[in-house]
């Protein structure tokens, strides 16, 4: 285990540097999205991989691993997002948006280490391609429930799935070696 916290960490580290300079350049501006397009946003991303698996050719050049970090930092807004009501700011200070940004990868991480307990690290065995087919799994059902307006009858929440697509692009990122 103490492995898969180091690499886990490694990731999160480069994935919030990313997170905490677009936070310095555009502020909080994603603050302005309702959780649908920031699901929307994921979606995206998510199918811009399995696209790139299966063409093996970008006619843009970014690679996989960026949309990776941009599923990681998407989540995290989407958890923030969930938790912020009509009271809160628009603007929120980045050092601010740093140490909710740091709750929420906690609280995810300690799910992933339940459910490794649980699973026994099946994600190493598994192929990065299936990681990206469980995102886009848990974006269909997050789809879902939005459009049922968050009512469901046997299953859990959105920031549930949330975490566990965070988690899945945090394991697709270690398989690639990003540290």
């Amino acid at each position: 285990m103490s492995n898969t916290t180091a690499e886990y960490e490694a990731v999160i580290k480069i994935c919030k540097g990313l997170f905490i300079k677009k936070t310095r350049d555009y502020g909080t501006a994603w603050r302005i999205l309702r959780l649908e397009s920031i699901t929307d946003q994921i979606f995206i991303k998510a199918q811009r991989i399995r696209t790139l698996e299966e063409k093996q050719v970008s006619k843009v050049g970014d690679d996989i691993t960026g949309e990776y970090i941009g599923i990681v930092n998407y989540c995290v807004i989407a958890m923030m997002q969930l938790d912020c009501g009509p009271e809160t700011p628009a603007e929120l200070d980045p050092a601010e948006v740093e140490m909710i940004f740091d709750g929420k990868v906690t609280e995810t991480k300690e799910l992933m280490f339940a459910k490794n307990h649980d699973y026994g690290e099946a994600w190493r065995d598994m192929r990065i391609s299936s990681l990206t087919d469980l995102i886009l799994m848990k974006l269909l059902r997050v789809k879902q429930i939005e459009d049922n307006k968050g009512q469901t009858l046997a299953s859990e929440g959105v920031k549930a799935n949330y975490q566990d697509m965070l988690n899945y692009a945090v394991f697709a990122l270690i398989k690639l070696g990003v540290q």
